[in-house]
């Protein structure tokens, strides 16, 4: 029982959290709960939500990936490069082979040269970033291709094609991580990676793969972020892999790795997104939004960290079994027969003073007690 509860807290806790910002500024402010707004939500959230989808494979494996933004911007400059002389087909085959070849790289340092993910990251962060800006010394690249713009700008059925396109990556990503054989190996090696490699689990092949998922989601991102724009900018990702990041913990994953699921982590991402939308309608002052990020960021780690304490206290506690209990009794009985001075007890229950040793049989006859041979 206390384990179901403890998924359901889990659970619960992001959407709860997502509940109770909606109602706060839909009473702040009368444009928040308008379907355009959402919508505007929605489109806003779909970049963050694509990084976090790939993070979150990576961070139950109890590893991390901050080389997401600097993929996004690169595969993004890759891509409107091609596409100035290719299909649209050729150009976004090509986006995502940039994004899975970086996600490789980033899977084979860490399980072969057994160097902590978060120092190949951040190489690789650096990597990419420096290659973009070669590429296009430091200039945004124009995408003039009207059949790639509608991947940031079309609708579908009055949905931005972004929204639909978050949505169908969740739908199919999830069922990766919770319905298939990789699913399993994946929980499994983030919660204990030794056991599960002597299960026979292949932990590096795992390991590499969700590198992979992490590299060519964030190039799917990229071209969302360069469609809406209709130009390429080497800089479009920097900083959102911390966005990622924190989508994903805010979500409920642990960063100890084991567990975690897409769902938890796509409300997540619209805590982000909405706070920063709800910000923005009530004006709150832009350098004070970071501010209020990183206190939610704080209280969802802090949930993470200690949920059985702040379960405890809604828990109610056993009643105190009585002093006269039989237990008290068996153990006061126990404790009088393992001691030579066996306690004695006041008419109240309480112990009382020590009394002397009983006299041993030859002390009895010896010094019999008074009044026994009277008559």
């Amino acid at each position: 029982m206390n384990l179901t509860l403890r998924r359901l807290f889990h659970r619960l806790r992001a959407a709860g959290i997502l509940l109770a910002l909606c109602v706060i500024l839909a009473i702040a402010s009368p444009f928040f709960a308008t379907s355009a707004n959402l919508l505007n939500v929605a489109l806003a959230t779909s970049v963050t939500a694509l990084l976090a989808a790939g993070q979150t494979f990576v961070i139950i494996l109890a590893e991390i990936d901050l080389s997401v933004g600097s993929i996004l911007g690169f595969s993004a400059v890759t891509t409107a490069m091609v596409l100035r002389h290719h299909s649209t087909t050729t150009g976004i085959i090509v986006g995502l082979a940039v994004g899975a070849a970086a996600g490789l790289v980033n899977g084979l340092l860490v399980t072969k040269t057994r160097m902590p993910s978060f120092i190949v990251t951040l190489a690789t962060l650096s990597i990419l970033s420096g290659l973009a800006l070669q590429l296009t010394q430091g200039n945004p690249v124009s995408v003039n291709n009207y059949s790639f713009q509608n991947i940031g700008q079309a609708r579908i059925t009055g949905i931005p094609v972004p929204v639909w396109i978050m949505v169908a990556v969740f739908v199919v990503f999830g069922m990766l991580l919770a319905r298939t054989r990789f699913g399993r190996y994946t929980y499994a090696t983030g919660d204990n990676p030794d056991a599960a490699k002597l299960s026979g689990i292949p932990v590096d092949r795992v390991k590499i793969l969700a590198f992979v998922i992490s590299g060519t989601l964030a190039a799917l991102a990229g071209f969302i972020v360069t469609a809406r724009l209709s130009t390429a900018e080497p800089t479009a990702g920097t900083g959102l892999e911390l966005e990622a990041i924190a989508a994903v913990i805010i979500g409920g994953t642990s960063l100890l790795g084991g567990r975690g699921d897409l769902v938890g982590t796509i409300v997540g991402a619209l805590i982000l997104g909405v706070i920063d939308n709800g910000m923005n309608l009530l004006n709150v002052n832009p350098f004070l939004q970071n501010v209020v990020k990183g206190l939610v960021i704080l209280f969802a780690v802090l949930l993470d960290r200690n949920g059985d304490i702040i379960r405890g206290w809604f828990r109610r506690k056993p009643p105190a079994a009585p002093a006269t209990s039989e237990s008290s009794a068996f153990t006061l009985i126990s404790h009088e027969k393992q001691t030579n001075h066996p306690t004695t007890r006041s008419p109240t229950g309480d112990v009382g003073k020590k009394r002397p040793p009983a006299p041993t049989p030859a002390e009895q006859i010896l010094n019999p007690p008074k009044g026994e041979f009277d008559a």
